[in-house]
């Protein structure tokens, strides 16, 4: 991947060729860490990387751990043919680069402007009070990849796709989801990701996801503003299409009646 500047500012653990804004380095002292929150800025270095700018490569030495502060990342691993496979997007509060070997496991990319806090991998051994914020976000982080193994390994194309999109809805279509309310049920979702790597996530092609947002788009579940723009017109309609089953209130799929799953998908 070509470097967004011939000069390069070198960061902890940050690889040859990418670009990060270093805003700073604090003395590594840690007084107090709330375990359910973010580890204060004192304890690593704070970056600040361009769009479309790659963090750290597959292979590289892994010296850092790193929490996303702002914007969002793109975890991928490529095959020696070329193929790749988007392995985990993730948002704000997220961490990445765990590796257990001394090397990435997987290369890291921005999506967006985004800001990360790097603590150093030694720093974060050393200190029971970082070991427990670690262990708290990755158990959060690892029930989301168990729900994207039985997307990949379960589900029909358009189950993956609208799983994808119900995603992007916060607070809607997972546990405690509290429906429609006040009889809106629109919602309007900004793809971070291109087509391409939606399909890469998605273990699909780029045909079958363009296919299946055009037969969304004309059964007027969602409209297509622009690339990255899309509004859903009904997102129980949508959530139906993901194959999961929410069984709390009566507008859950679970409760309608004489709508059989078939004629949803």
């Amino acid at each position: 991947m070509k470097p967004l500047l011939d000069v390069v500012q070198r960061a902890p653990d940050v690889a040859q060729g990418d670009v990060a804004q270093d805003l700073g380095f604090f003395d590594p002292s840690v007084p107090c860490i709330d375990a359910e929150g973010p580890p204060p800025s004192s304890v690593g270095r704070n970056l600040s990387f361009g769009p479309r700018s790659v963090i750290f490569l597959e292979g590289d030495e892994a010296r850092s751990i790193f929490q996303v502060i702002d914007g969002a990342v793109k975890l991928y691993k490529l095959l020696p043919d070329g193929r790749r496979q988007v392995v985990e997007v993730l948002g704000a509060g997220d961490v990445f680069g765990c590796s257990l070997p001394a090397v990435r496991d997987c290369s890291a990319e921005t999506l967006l402007a985004t800001r990360c806090l790097a603590v150093g991998r030694e720093f974060v051994e050393g200190s029971p009070a970082l070991v427990q914020w670690l262990n708290l976000r990755l158990r959060a982080q690892l029930c989301a990849l168990h729900e994207h193994v039985t997307l990949l390994g379960r589900k029909s194309a358009m189950e993956r796709l609208t799983s994808f999109l119900m995603r992007s809805i916060p607070g809607r279509g997972r546990i405690g989801c509290a429906g429609p309310r006040n009889g809106d049920d629109h919602a309007d979702i900004r793809l971070t990701l291109k087509r391409q790597e939606i399909a890469d996530y998605l273990g699909l092609t780029i045909e079958t996801v363009s296919r299946l947002l055009t037969k969304l788009k004309r059964r007027k579940i969602m409209s297509i503003a622009r690339l990255d723009e899309i509004h859903i017109h009904d997102v129980c309609r949508l959530c139906r299409l993901t194959g999961t089953h929410l069984t709390r209130g009566e507008w859950c799929s679970s409760h309608m009646q004489g709508r059989s799953r078939a004629s949803l998908c």
